[in-house]
């Protein structure tokens, strides 16, 4: 299959919006990318709409429940911490950069969600230090490309200041840059989280939120001068997309407290879980109901009438219920017993403890990052809740296109590279494509 470039350059901007094109409209640098570009208007993501889940979608063409990444963190009851979907082995079938590779392309990822120990040329993965005699320099060695990262350590390691925003992003950024000098990849994925965080804390239309588009807009411009330096610029292709929106929020419900209550979970007397039957697994927006034996009736019976007396509750934030099999034909996890999803303002936590819901003040943002004033993982059926894709460079047709979807990016970016992911739920958007 012929190549339509020679460098495809991908920059997931976390939590970016199609209600923020109106802003990244004005930017220059975005400006840079729109005006000979192509552009999406509204992109559909994925249920439920949480990172993880998002950019495995990305790069296999899949919904969650056939690539296997169906939530950002695991089950684990009880864990305050709970690990997340880190490594490429949980991801079922091909990906983007694993064709790339097979076809003698030189790959590299940077923070890229769900790249753990993957075949990547290049593999700075997204990857932190989980427990407390873990040191994050060397979980990040071991898990990707270990010369390549110590020398952006060595080289820019200062301006990281642990996972806090800006200062993650910079270092991103400046090892981006550095990555295009010296390396000139085919396939380059990076992957920014400042305007997640920033709305996150501090609310979706936010100044803070405002600062950090604008942030990304000086960024996008040191890569594209980089690709410029590296005269690589017009054999390049640069991608700019967004996995989901957000939603403000200032109301968390805790199901696993109404277990507690029905005894569908003890807990010792600090208020560690002891043994649990069915538990509510958190996507934020949205939440998993788990059993843990899917063959215990009785449970299952007590479990679904404690959710229909919520559900009949117009004042349990609780928006809709859904069978496994519901989930499934959503493309989340079938193998969860329910699935709900909390109404706009409203967001689920794992918590045994306290009521059943939490107001969220700013105050409880301040003092615990699982307190936060907007989120997602909400269904893409919400309002005003599409992602969106812009991309411009060799191979792309300068259209506009009213809708996409986020499982059809991946076999699209594979088309680019020549390459094909197969078989997948995603479509080859050839209207945006030069061929």
């Amino acid at each position: 299959m012929e190549r339509l470039t020679d460098h495809l350059i991908i920059i997931s901007f976390d939590c970016l919006s199609a209600l923020d094109f109106p802003i990244l409209k004005d930017l220059p640098h975005f400006q840079k990318i729109l005006k000979p570009g192509a552009y999406v208007e509204k992109v559909e993501t994925v249920y439920p709409s949480v990172t993880y889940a998002c950019h495995a979608s990305i790069v296999t063409g899949n919904y969650p429940n056939r690539h296997g990444i169906i939530n950002n963190t695991l089950v684990q009851p009880g864990w305050r911490s709970p690990d997340w979907n880190w490594h490429r082995d949980y991801i079922n079938g091909t990906t983007l950069y694993d064709e790339a590779k097979k076809a003698g392309l030189v790959t590299a990822s940077l923070l890229w969600p769900v790249t753990a120990k993957a075949k990547i040329d290049y593999n700075m993965p997204e990857i932190f230090a989980n427990r407390p005699w873990h040191h994050q320099i060397l979980v990040s060695l071991i898990n990707g490309t270990p010369g390549f990262q110590w020398e952006l350590n060595k080289r820019f390691g200062h301006i990281r200041k642990g996972l806090n925003q800006p200062a993650l992003d910079d270092f991103v950024l400046e090892s981006t840059v550095h990555t295009i000098k010296t390396k000139k990849p085919n396939l380059l994925m990076v992957h920014f989280t400042d305007l997640d965080t920033q709305r996150h804390h501090h609310g979706f239309s936010s100044n803070e939120a405002l600062a950090a588009l604008q942030r990304h807009d000086i960024r996008l411009g040191r890569i594209l001068d980089a690709l410029n330096y590296s005269d690589i610029y017009e054999s390049s292709t640069v991608v700019l997309l967004g996995d989901h929106s957000a939603l403000d929020e200032n109301k968390a419900i805790k199901p696993n407290v109404l277990f507690r209550k029905h005894k569908l979970i003890t807990a010792n007397a600090r208020g560690k879980i002891k043994n649990w039957m069915a538990y509510c697994k958190s996507c934020d927006g949205s939440a998993y109901i788990y059993l843990k034996d899917s063959n215990d009736t009785t449970t299952l019976a007590k479990v679904e009438q404690l959710l229909t007396s919520l559900a009949n509750d117009t004042d349990s934030g609780i928006e809709t219920i859904l069978t496994g099999a519901q989930a499934a034909e959503k493309g989340a996890d079938g193998s969860c017993s329910f699935m709900l999803e909390a109404k706009s303002g409203y967001y689920f936590l794992e918590d045994i403890e306290g009521e059943y819901i939490k107001e969220i003040t700013a105050d409880d943002v301040m003092a615990d990052p699982k307190y936060t004033l907007a989120t997602h993982g909400y269904s893409p059926e919400k309002e005003n809740y599409e992602t969106i894709l812009m991309a411009a460079g060799k191979g792309i047709n300068p259209v506009t296109i009213p809708f996409c979807r986020l499982i059809d990016e991946g076999p699209t970016f594979a088309r680019l590279l020549g390459v094909s992911l197969g078989e997948t739920d995603g479509r080859v958007m050839e209207e945006l494509l030069i061929i």
